[in-house]
């Protein structure tokens, strides 16, 4: 039996960077990593980090529940799991099942942290941090 792959994107924000996910049955790994200041919401990068990928789904959590998001990610053709932020009017309905994947980035972006120089920054410039964090990216990628 051939085994499936399933893509989606998830992005995340560890310190800066911002990640694109891929799940396969060996495991999640970062397929895209990019840096942005620390001081920017989630949202803000959110599109430009589905602009190479083609996901079946994306997961993110309810930072990026806007309707702009959710539009640009259907317009790639990749369904939106997004639960909706609690003071929406208009509740959108999302898959609670596949939202449940989700935890899997959740502890590779744990298994990212355990990089020391990756989780307390200790570079002082972005060039350098990018490298320390796709060095702990490479990490994963080999285990």
């Amino acid at each position: 039996m051939k085994p499936t792959t399933r893509h989606w994107a998830a992005p995340e924000a560890v310190s800066g960077p911002r990640f694109i996910w891929r799940s396969t049955p060996w495991g999640t790994h970062p397929v895209t990593v990019t840096l942005s200041p620390g001081q920017d919401a989630d949202i803000s990068h959110g599109s430009e980090l589905l602009t190479d990928h083609r996901p079946v789904k994306v997961l993110a959590d309810k930072g990026y529940d806007s309707d702009a998001f959710v539009k640009a990610i259907e317009e790639e053709g990749a369904e939106a799991v997004i639960p909706p932020k609690k003071n929406r009017k208009n509740p959108r309905d999302y898959d609670k099942d596949v939202y449940k994947e989700r935890n899997k980035v959740e502890r590779t972006v744990g298994l990212l942290k355990q990089c020391r120089r990756a989780a307390t920054r200790y570079e002082k410039t972005a060039r350098n941090f990018l490298g320390i964090v796709l060095f702990a990216a490479i990490n994963l990628w080999l285990k």
